[in-house]
């Protein structure tokens, strides 16, 4: 596997939680203005953060475990998939657990499909 080993990752963590989009209907790709706001800033300040790391010589990457396409800054693809993964899998796991317990957040409008529900 080698190379594909950091990829494989995030794809077993997108399986792992993109059933909640239909299994529990957390409507998260539905929203996914409201998806965006929240991850890309994020990975915004998580890619200066690494470019920063790699040009200062902090931070590297084993290079048997990532492809080898590299972004502007040095950043590997893999991490970028990283930094956009992790987010949406924690914000479909937040939805998740919304939509089974049926707790609101505080932040459903009128239309938002969660803020519908008793």
């Amino acid at each position: 596997m080698g190379q594909w080993s950091y990829l494989a990752v995030m794809a077993f963590i997108f399986v792992g939680t993109a059933w909640l989009e239909v299994g529990l209907r957390t409507r998260v790709y539905r929203r996914w203005r409201r998806l965006l706001l929240s991850v890309l800033p994020v990975t915004a300040v998580f890619y200066c953060w690494d470019v920063y790391a790699i040009g200062a010589g902090h931070w590297w990457f084993d290079e048997t475990r990532i492809t080898d396409v590299r972004l502007p800054g040095g950043v590997p693809i893999d991490e970028l998939v990283f930094f956009l993964m992790v987010p949406i899998a924690a914000v479909l796991t937040l939805e998740a657990v919304r939509s089974a317990s049926g707790h609101p957040v505080g932040d459903e409008g009128r239309d938002d499909p969660v803020g519908e529900r008793p």
